[in-house]
């Protein structure tokens, strides 16, 4: 079974950045490709980026390109979730989730807490 686990969230203004976390633990943790998702109140959760256990990336959106970007750290058992130039619509839950396998079209299991981000002057 593997666990993910968000850290990093906060109050910034808008254009400012951030740098989320998912700490990932279990059984084969690196293994796993991992995607990053996010939820605003009201709406329905939205998937962002995903980084493969080769690390390719993968997008699912285009409100995102540019601004935000996604990496491994060496130990494969964190991955960060970057965000720059933050405006107040990227106000939202946050939430890791590790996939079924290694590559991102297999699916996401294993979601995480969340952790709030909130963009606001």
């Amino acid at each position: 079974q593997v666990q993910v686990v968000e850290s990093g969230g906060g109050l910034v203004q808008p254009g400012g950045s951030l740098r989320l976390s998912c700490s990932v633990s279990g059984f084969i943790s690196d293994y796993y490709a991992i995607g990053w998702f996010r939820q605003a109140p009201g709406k329905e959760r939205e998937a962002l980026l995903c980084i493969s256990r080769t690390d390719d990336i993968s997008y699912y959106t285009n409100s995102v390109k540019g601004r935000f970007t996604i990496s491994r750290h060496n130990d494969k058992n964190v991955v960060y979730l970057q965000m720059n130039n933050l405006k107040p619509e990227d106000t939202a839950v946050y939430s890791c989730a590790a996939a079924i396998s290694y590559y991102c079209a297999s699916g996401f299991r294993s979601w995480g807490p969340g952790t709030q981000v909130t963009v606001s002057s």
